[in-house]
């Protein structure tokens, strides 16, 4: 048991970790518009580029509860200076290495590295210990609304300066965006002071033990592998699959991934006052329930700039809306001492799930020429999803109750 003092102020938590979600989200969300121009100037086939992005989000989660980890120990503010300063170093890779696999390599660890420490596993923690525990799935809301914010904001800015200054220049701006814009919000993330309480205490390794051991904990896990094959197959894989389709002009993809975006801040946001209300277990079910009868519906109706903004907007409030009510189910159910560690384990599952949905997407293309088999897997997924999240029990452990 511990109590925080001297914290910082939830506002000044929120816009601050706000900012630095908008743009670690946000470029890493137009990642998707560099596969075509990459892919052609080295001559690569689409799977050379796929598996960097696949290679990226594995790390990511690899190093994510590592990164949760120091950020518990060593505070939030030394986290995401390692994490601005790794983003950029990948986007600059990205720009200047031509070798395949060094660039799968390279880009893998950096931008793994630099998202493990900017995004939600990484702020996730000090959220928890900031807010009000009647607060804090809102908090966890907004905060996943700032990410969608960076989405909505970021892929027209990407698709611009790609089209401006050509790819390669494109990466130098945003690694210099990263750096100046991350660092100084990064100083308004100072740890609370933390004064422990008397009597034995709970050890990080004891910490994620209890949670591998614990049954609903193991649901989220499983969960999570799915909202991160479907989410990153689309965001990398929508563009392609579009101009595949006879839908030529760039404009719709971006438009489309800008959708998306906008409408996972509101998304985001209600999903986290919801579940301030509502049994969060529920809500995740009917999140993973929609996004399956979404993607049938995309496929099943008539092609058209119309219908593919349709889905974005509907894939969009479905996009992120899990991560608020997933992390305030952590918090609730194991307090928030070790947050982001435990937020760190479960989104490892996230990106093992989205390292085989980016990867899957570009191998079974190269194989197949179509994009079919893909897009059946992520509807059965989310069907499982969405059964897997109903027994989750919200209740906090004994050792919370008794304290």
């Amino acid at each position: 048991m511990f109590v925080a003092s001297h914290a910082p102020s939830l506002k000044t938590v929120l816009i601050a970790s706000g900012v630095v979600l908008t743009l670690a989200m946000g470029v890493r969300h137009g990642f998707g518009f560099w596969m075509q121009p990459i892919s052609q100037a080295h001559g690569w086939t689409r799977e050379t580029y796929s598996l960097a992005q696949a290679m990226q989000n594995l790390l990511w989660g690899a190093f994510g509860p590592f990164a949760g980890m120091a950020a518990d120990r060593f505070g939030t503010m030394r986290v995401v200076l390692v994490g601005a300063v790794s983003y950029m170093l990948g986007l600059v890779w990205m720009a200047t290495i031509t070798q395949p696999t060094l660039f799968v390599l390279g880009s893998g660890v950096f931008i793994g590295l630099g998202l493990a420490c900017t995004a939600f596993g990484a702020v996730s923690g000090i959220i928890g210990r900031v807010a009000p525990a009647d607060k804090r799935s809102l908090a966890f809301g907004i905060s996943g609304a700032a990410s969608s914010f960076g989405q909505f904001v970021m892929m027209p800015v990407e698709q611009q300066l790609i089209s401006a200054i050509g790819w390669q220049q494109a990466f130098y701006v945003l690694g210099a965006a990263v750096l100046l814009l991350m660092v100084p919000m990064a100083f308004y993330l100072r740890e609370p002071t933390v004064e422990h309480a008397h009597g034995p205490q709970q050890s990080i390794r004891e910490a994620a033990g209890e949670a591998l051991s614990n049954r609903s904990f193991l649901f989220l896990v499983a969960g999570y592998f799915v909202c991160g094959f479907q989410l990153v197959f689309i965001g990398v894989h929508l563009p392609a699959y579009l101009k595949d389709k006879g839908i030529m002009e760039p404009g719709v993809a971006v438009l489309a991934l800008a959708l998306i975006g906008l409408f996972n801040i509101f998304g985001s946001y209600y999903a986290g006052k919801l579940g301030g209300r509502y049994p969060k277990r529920y809500l995740l079910s009917a999140i993973y329930f929609a996004r399956a009868a979404v993607i049938a519906l995309f496929l099943l109706a008539p092609l058209m700039p119309l219908s593919v903004y349709v889905f974005a907007a509907a894939m969009g409030a479905l996009w992120l809306s899990t991560v608020p009510l997933t992390n305030g189910i952590i918090a609730g159910v194991f307090g928030v001492k070790y947050m982001s560690m435990l937020a760190g384990i479960v989104f490892f599952s996230h990106q093992v799930g989205s390292f085989i949905g980016v990867w899957l997407g570009g191998y079974l293309y190269a194989s197949t020429g179509s994009y079919d088999i893909v897009w059946g897997i992520a509807i059965a997924l989310g069907v499982m999803a969405g059964l897997i999240n109903l027994p989750i029990n919200e209740r906090p452990l004994a050792r919370l109750r008794a304290a």
